[in-house]
């Protein structure tokens, strides 16, 4: 098979282009200081489970009834950190405000 060198060097073209667009949104993401404010950063379902001390069936509970809002980029599940304050500071669980903070401060701290 022959592909006409016009051909190739546009396809090769779009394909650098879009390469350097995922880079981009790679970058972003690994770079969350620079995107996200301090309250915003995002936590995923494994740092939530050990921050809360709940099992990854009972975010999901939360987020099926609608009380832990979240955002889902591709199969993976985020939560911003302005919600979960929410969330904790709103239930009735054994969670009291100042451990949680404590725990975020020392996270943060790392």
């Amino acid at each position: 098979m022959y592909v006409h060198d016009d051909f190739f060097t546009a396809w090769m073209e779009k394909l650098s282009k879009k390469l350097n667009e995922m880079g981009k949104d790679l970058k972003s993401l690994v770079n969350t200081n620079e995107v996200f404010d301090k309250d915003e950063k995002p936590l995923d379902n494994q740092d939530l489970c050990q921050l809360l001390h709940v099992s990854h069936r009972t975010l999901q509970r939360y987020r099926s009834d609608g009380s832990l809002p979240f955002h889902k980029r591709g199969q993976k599940i985020y939560y911003k950190l302005s919600d979960v304050r929410n969330f904790v500071y709103k239930t009735g669980d054994p969670w009291d405000k100042k451990e949680f903070e404590e725990k975020m401060t020392a996270r943060n701290g790392e």
